[in-house]
């Protein structure tokens, strides 16, 4: 009983070791920019670790009444882009996060709370 009890104290001492840590990842993530670009860096989409756009800058090349369907595409496709580099980044920084952390012990741990 008493080493269900340890084990116990362990995976809640990990769980707010987790929780600090993710508390970290999300500043970090927030402090992250990534740039999209598409039309060979014709328009660029600026997006933090949040996937939110930031900004979006467009070539006076492109600002014309009949190539308004081409422009929406290259929006897009830098928006789309600048969203892969953010996802990127974030399963990096979490698989840095996660590296510190003994889950299969934490596993072991639970299973072994029921005997």
């Amino acid at each position: 009983m008493f080493k269900g009890l340890a084990n116990l104290a362990q995976i809640m001492k990990q769980a707010q070791e987790a929780q600090s840590k993710m508390g970290e990842l999300k500043e970090k993530l927030g402090r992250l920019t990534v740039c999209g670009a598409a039309g060979g860096g014709l328009v660029k989409v600026e997006m933090n670790g949040h996937q939110e756009v930031l900004s979006c800058r467009i070539d006076e090349s492109l600002i014309r009444p009949a190539d308004r369907e081409m422009l929406e595409d290259l929006v897009v496709a830098a928006t789309n882009e600048a969203l892969r580099k953010v996802k990127e980044a974030a399963a990096g920084e979490f698989s840095q996060l996660a590296g510190g952390m003994d889950l299969g012990a934490m596993k072991d741990m639970l299973s072994g709370l029921g005997g």
